[in-house]
């Protein structure tokens, strides 16, 4: 059985390698590289057959590929805005495969569109992105939705932080800011009803305990539903993931700096600088910084950081390049103002206006700081096999720290009884002694070929994954009590303090009290194995299905200091998704089926003392979707219309009951525990995102998204309940800009915009009852100008001044009006 299994599959090689002999012999193919002459991406830039329905847009390196060219004498156009067309006449004969590279050079009476647009009129649309599908598809192409962020939106908003940049997209909205604690200290935010942090950068593993910084963002990829098939389990969520693609060298010389000063002692400086290491322009260097300090609006509050990410870039010909990425940042912040409301008991407040809480107060200190230094190292090798098939190698470390204080305030499930109102929080702080690493291990093989008369573009990928953390943290201590409310009177003279505070803590007293207090000593180990394959195969040009699965070996070390929680897991991931084109690149009807499964650690049932070890089978998540996407009027208007329908099944859950020992009833005992793995969770909703230039000058982003979520099995506190991670059910987001592009205002332009929010229940359960942020809506504005070699932007961020929260069972205050001005020179 063996031998012929071994037979077949050798035979099934060699008719693939024959089917793509046979086919290239049939028809030509042309390829090449297109080069520009300035700094700009070579990205979107037209190639076209004139006379002919055949052409193709470049990728982000430059590079294009047109096939099935029937033997003929042609014409090849290469155009961009911004720079001189060219054309070049070929002979085109049978079985051919022709090279043809281009440069353009810039086009001296648009060069103010150029430095703006970068080639591009639909500046703030860029779709075309490998590390989404892992295959060179376009998005009309691909059956799974994403929002792309491009790095000319968020320069013409001046945005410093990465919370401001996410608010670009539709159906994404901050849960939980970042608190730079050990494990999961970035941010949290709210994707199609589930909790999802920043985890991925250029498709791969990119841990951080804090914010990341925007210099070095070329686009952001909000990639929609559970996509365990390709990226696995470990950093992404049922709800999608975030991606972050970063700048890379170029084959000139040239860069930028820039200096923001804005409200709340803003001050920024970042850097860009690029050169050729050599004169064949085959060795680039590329470095990008930032320093970024600002203090809060509260009365105590700051963030001081500094980013550097060095990038080298080497082709050794025309099949072999290697490119390296690194980013490091140094970060050193207080804990953002977090609320934790009492999880036991009935709430003694449901919304903002009964909390009555003073958003100006932080209740901490500039001396309790917590520094989370990070770094991300990224290699990739690229080969090219042979005309089909190409390699790609990529190796990934990631290392992110937590070192400091870590301090919260949480209500107490015990309040005094004589308040008559409001709610009193205890301070919790602890020592942060933490550091996650990760190394990430891919080998990529991508096809393009045909089998009889069906193409298929295939990725097939292994890799290897590792994640270890330390931790030394001390345990948590209470320190002092915060109260809100009206009946400040009363709690001062129970607490014999004022003002409702029983003091701010410093870092004096905070190291008298750590000490030498017991810290944590653990080591813990993941590794997972996983295979996987794509295929998208072309039954004609216009239809088109995906075929993909994962296999997924995850191995649970644990503490290494004992075998207790070692556990291991094998899950399979598959997908599958069918795209028509009723006019062929230009409209397409998608349907698609995700999987996303989740590794769950063993657990224990206690019974009147007795302790039962418990295992569990991985969850899994199921989405089913459908919807339009469209590119109409030349790469105008760029739009997606989509529902879908998520169900989470074997979610496990633990319920807890009192338990009283009969023969010795007056000394407390663990509550009993009982653990099920039926728990389920319905998320569906539908989305809209519009990306357009309808006029020269103006661009519009426009989104919309509403997200119905619910429990539907499991604790009886959360069932029929939407979850408190699920973020607000209506979103919406909109920014619109006008460049004059001639005349006497010609450079100068405007923008404007902004978010509505919908109700957030940040606290929803059957116990404790609900808290609701209500609904609100911010209005931002610019006004830049653009000229040759320099820039100038003004910026207001939540013109009308609302006061505005976020919140995951806590509540967060988040940024009043500000200002910012921003100068960019580049050389």
């Amino acid at each position: 059985m063996k031998y012929k299994f071994t037979i077949s599959f050798l035979s099934f090689c060699f008719f693939l390698l024959a089917s793509t002999t046979i086919s290239a012999q049939e028809k030509a193919t042309l390829k090449g590289k297109i080069s520009l002459s300035s700094n700009d991406s070579p990205e979107g830039i037209s190639i076209a057959l004139k006379g002919t329905r055949l052409g193709t847009i470049t990728d982000e390196n430059g590079n294009y590929k047109i096939k099935n060219v029937k033997p003929g004498t042609y014409t090849l156009k290469v155009s961009a805005v911004g720079y001189t067309p060219t054309e070049k006449k070929i002979i085109v004969k049978e079985g051919d495969e022709l090279t043809q590279n281009f440069n353009l050079a810039s086009n001296s009476e648009e060069l103010t569109e150029v430095v703006v647009n970068g080639g591009r009129k639909n500046r703030f649309a860029r779709k075309e992105n490998q590390q989404v599908s892992r295959l060179p598809l376009k998005n009309l192409e691909n059956p799974q939705v994403y929002t792309t962020i491009t790095g000319e939106v968020l320069k013409e908003q001046v945005v410093t932080n990465f919370d401001d940049a996410l608010k670009n997209a539709s159906g994404i909205t901050q849960l939980w800011a970042s608190t730079g604690r050990g494990g999961d200290g970035a941010g949290y935010y709210a994707l199609r009803g589930f909790a999802v942090q920043p985890t991925m950068v250029n498709g791969l593993p990119g841990l951080t305990n804090g914010s990341l910084d925007p210099a070095n963002v070329d686009r952001i990829e909000i990639i929609k539903g559970p996509s365990g098939t390709l990226f696995g389990s470990s950093l992404i969520s049922y709800g999608g993931l975030i991606n972050t693609t970063t700048k890379r060298p170029y084959k000139t010389f040239g860069g930028e700096v820039n200096y923001t000063v804005g409200s709340y002692g803003l001050n920024r400086v970042t850097a860009d600088i690029n050169t050729p290491l050599n004169d064949k322009k085959t060795l680039n260097f590329r470095a990008i910084s930032a320093y970024n300090k600002q203090e809060s609006f509260q009365d105590a509050g700051f963030r001081e950081s500094f980013f550097i990410a060095p990038s080298l870039s080497y082709e050794v010909n025309d099949r072999l390049s290697f490119l390296v990425n690194t980013e490091f940042m140094s970060n050193e912040t207080t804990n953002p103002t977090m609320l934790f409301l009492d999880r036991s008991n009935p709430l003694r407040v449901h919304n903002i206006s009964e909390l009555k809480y003073n958003n100006e107060r932080s209740y901490t200190s500039n001396e309790l700081t917590i520094k989370t230094p990070s770094y991300n190292l990224q290699g990739q090798m690229f080969y090219k096999i042979s005309d089909q098939w190409t390699s790609q190698t990529i190796f990934s470390s990631s290392s992110a720290k937590s070192t400091g204080n870590y301090a919260y305030l949480y209500e107490g499930t015990a309040y005094v009884p004589k308040i008559k109102e409001g709610i009193v929080l205890n301070r919790f702080f602890n020592y942060q002694d933490n550091k996650n690493s990760t190394i990430d291990v891919q080998q990529n093989f991508n096809g393009d070929f045909k089998i009889g008369n069906l193409r298929n573009r295939i990725v097939v990928g292994l890799d290897y994954f590792n994640r270890t953390t330390f931790d030394r943290s001390s345990g948590y201590f209470g320190n002092g009590t915060i109260y809100i409310g009206d009946d400040v009177a009363t709690f001062n003279s129970l607490y014999k303090t004022t003002n409702g505070d029983s003091g701010v803590l410093t870092k004096a007293a905070s190291d008298a009290i750590v000490g030498n207090s017991p810290r944590n000593n653990s080591k813990t180990k993941q590794e997972v194995f996983s295979a996987y394959f794509s295929d998208v195969i072309n039954f004609t040009p216009a239809l088109s299905a995906m075929v993909s699965l994962r296999a997924d070996r995850f191995i649970n070390s644990g503490d290494t200091s004992t075998d207790v929680d070692d556990y291991n897991q094998t899950a399979f991931s598959p997908k599958f998704g069918l795209v028509y084109q009723p006019v062929l690149d230009k409209v397409s009807v998608f349907a698609n089926y995700m999987n996303g499964f989740a590794n769950v650690a063993p657990g224990q049932n206690r019974n009147a003392g007795i302790v039962t070890p418990l295992s569990f089978n991985p969850e899994h998540a199921n989405q089913f979707e459908a919807g339009t996407k469209l590119n109409l009027f030349n790469d105008k208007l760029y739009a997606t219309f989509s529902y879908y329908d998520i169900k989470v099944s074997d979610q496990v859950y633990v319920i807890e009951t009192p338990y009283v020992d009969p023969t010795q009833p007056d000394v407390p005992q663990p509550n009993n525990q009982t653990s099920y793995q039926n728990g389920g969770q319905h998320n569906k909703g539908f989305e809209a995102e519009i990306v357009a230039n309808p006029v020269t000058g103006l661009n519009i982003v426009l989104g919309y998204s509403y997200n119905d979520a619910r429990l539907t099995a499991g604790d009886p506190d959360f069932v029929n309940h939407r979850p408190e991670s699920s973020g607000p059910q209506n979103l919406a987001n909109l920014w619109a800009s006008y460049k004059f592009t001639s005349g006497v205002l010609r450079g100068f332009g405007l923008g404007a915009g902004g978010n509505y929010v919908g109700d957030n229940k940040i606290m929803n359960r059957a116990t404790a009852g609900t808290f609701t942020i209500h609904e609100y809506g911010v209005l931002n504005s610019s006004l830049f100008y653009n000229a040759d070699k320099f820039n100038i932007t003004l910026k207001v961020n939540n013109i009308t001044n609302e006061e505005i929260y976020d919140g995951w069972s806590t509540i967060h205050p988040k940024d009043p009006r500000t200002f910012a001005a921003s100068f960019t020179y580049r050389f």
